[in-house]
């Protein structure tokens, strides 16, 4: 009875005869590209790091993770996360809570006072930094790991650019942006603050720097032309923020208006009812769907007291009230007027309707090309030939800390090409892992984990942090929802599908490989790997 069944299964005794010779395709292992990776502004290897923490190896998960970003415990809490949006997990469950273990990551590393790479070997190059933002501060460290001198200058009195003037305590704590900015000063950067660039030409001719990295954020709130009269109160929302986060913030009353439909409208908000509004109120143009705040940043405000007048818009303020117009979205969209007024009781009015860069250093810069208030660069973020780099706020992209961080990042090794005379190549990306290469047969089902958030009652009287960080065992959990997709992580389902035992275990972390003088081709293992690392190839002829 025991040939017949070995047989069947293909194994023992089938292996004396050889089978390659039947095929018509041959499998073959393969590694895609994952979603979160592929949606990640900083270009995280997300997978990568998720891998070493679903193990417990938290500081080489760390390691893994400031290869790209030296700021985790800030993105971890500052990051609107696409890769979860991206994450192929979303079609099982819940997308993995990428960016909760990110912060757990970030927040472990400052308590255990791991410290960041050694810089590179000197190359005696000086490159300056205009702007102490993520995109500075990312660009910064990248730098140094790559061996050159760096002078940081900010305009500020303290590092952080907008994670510190423009993000609130309560989504930053300033001991966690402090603990991480620190870690990067440390590889040795020349900081200087107070300092304003007036021409970018001239301060780099008077520092003799071969390459300039420009990360101005964008610090001027836009303004429009509202009718108000002389005792109205009207501020726009980054000067009201920053002067909070100066620590003298400004008496706007019981009822605020905040004007705008961003994270900054959210966020000047919050900050007011924190400050003792007892109304504050924003009011934006379009509907829910088509507003720019985050959806999170959104259920947070409505949970601490504040309210939106939707589909609104300010028409004029007059004394302590304010005259809205109702509007309309047309059928592209658009809000139109209707006409329809109504009256709000307002003691100040926040204007966050965006921000604005200064760019007036790069007046007598050389090859610069500077439209719509943004700058143009290349992929390597070269603005001109002579070697101005620019990222952040500063060009044209998506506004947040975490393009920001990649800007940076993608910033600093294209000054590395340009200053070490090397033409700049585009890295080789591999296909994607899409959701419809995996087996989640294999996958239980397993609910997001939620992080902790304080008190609602607590929110509106001081700036504690909101949002709670995962415990370890949670954080475990998390990481271990992780599919893998597109990439091998040694489950032996193909080791244990195959009817000709022709896949071969190579040792831990070295994979497998297949013995196609017994691999038949039938293409089991492709359909039962589950994170879709093996493909079907036509047999070479």
């Amino acid at each position: 009875m025991d040939t017949p069944f070995a047989i069947t299964l293909g194994v023992g005794t089938s292996r004396a005869n050889h089978t390659g010779s039947w095929r018509v395709e041959r499998p073959v292992y393969v590694d895609r590209l994952p979603p979160c990776n592929n949606a990640c502004p900083a270009g995280e290897n997300i997978q990568g790091w998720l891998f070493e923490a679903e193990s417990g190896n938290y500081e080489a998960a760390w390691r893994i993770l400031v290869h790209d970003n030296p700021m985790p415990a800030i993105m971890g809490r500052v990051c609107f996360h696409p890769c979860e949006t991206a994450c192929n997990r979303v079609q099982v469950d819940e997308a993995v809570g990428i960016n909760a273990v990110e912060r757990f990551l970030g927040d472990l590393a400052i308590e255990k006072g791991w410290q960041l790479p050694e810089p590179g070997r000197d190359t005696g190059k000086r490159i300056l930094v205009v702007g102490a933002g993520p995109a500075g501060l990312s660009a910064t460290y990248h730098l140094r790991l790559l061996g050159h001198q760096v002078r940081l200058v900010d305009s500020a009195d303290r590092l952080g650019g907008m994670m510190r003037y423009g993000i609130p305590a309560y989504r930053l704590p300033r001991a966690t942006l402090d603990a991480e900015i620190d870690r990067i000063v440390a590889l040795g950067v020349e900081v200087v603050l107070n300092h304003v660039v007036h021409d970018i030409e001239e301060e780099r001719r008077a520092g003799n720097f071969d390459a300039v990295f420009l990360a101005v954020g964008a610090q001027l709130g836009k303004r429009v032309n509202i009718p108000a009269g002389d005792s109205s109160k009207v501020i726009d929302a980054v000067t009201f923020l920053h002067q909070v986060a100066h620590d003298d913030p400004p008496l706007l009353g019981r009822r605020v208006v905040v004007y705008g439909g961003g994270d900054t409208a959210f966020d000047a908000a919050r900050t007011a009812r924190r400050l003792g509004a007892t109304d504050a109120v924003i009011v934006y143009r379009r509907n829910r769907e088509r507003m720019g705040a985050s959806g999170e940043e959104v259920e947070q405000a409505l949970g601490e007291g504040v309210s939106v007048r939707w589909l609104s818009t300010v028409n004029r303020f007059d004394a302590e009230r304010i005259v809205l117009e109702k509007m309309r979205l047309n059928e592209d969209g658009f809000p139109e007027p209707t006409g329809e007024f109504e009256e709000l009781d307002a003691d100040a009015l926040v204007l966050a309707l965006g921000q604005d860069t200064d760019l007036s250093l790069l007046d007598h810069a050389r090859d610069v090309t500077v439209h719509d208030g943004a700058v143009s660069v290349a992929s390597s973020m070269m603005a001109g030939a002579s070697g101005i780099f620019a990222g952040g706020d500063a060009v044209p992209a998506e506004r947040t800390a975490t393009v920001a961080v990649g800007h940076g990042k993608r910033g600093a090794h294209g000054i590395d090409d340009f200053v070490m005379g090397r033409e700049p190549t585009e890295k080789q990306r591999h296909e994607l892992a899409t959701f419809d290469r995996l087996n989640t047969w294999y996958y239980a089902d397993a609910p997001r984990t939620k992080r902790p958030e304080l008190e609602r009652i607590r929110r509106q009287t001081n700036f504690e942090e909101v949002i709670g960080g995962l415990s370890e065992e949670n954080a475990l959990f998390e990481a271990r929802r992780c599919l893998s997709c597109g990439n091998c992580f040694e489950c032996d389902n193909c080791f244990g599908v195959c009817p000709d035992n022709a896949v071969i275990k190579l040792g831990a972390g070295e994979r497998y490989e297949f013995d196609y003088d017994f691999c038949k081709g039938c293409g089991i293992c492709v359909k039962e790997c589950p994170c879709g690392a093996i493909e079907m190839v036509p047999e070479r002829i």
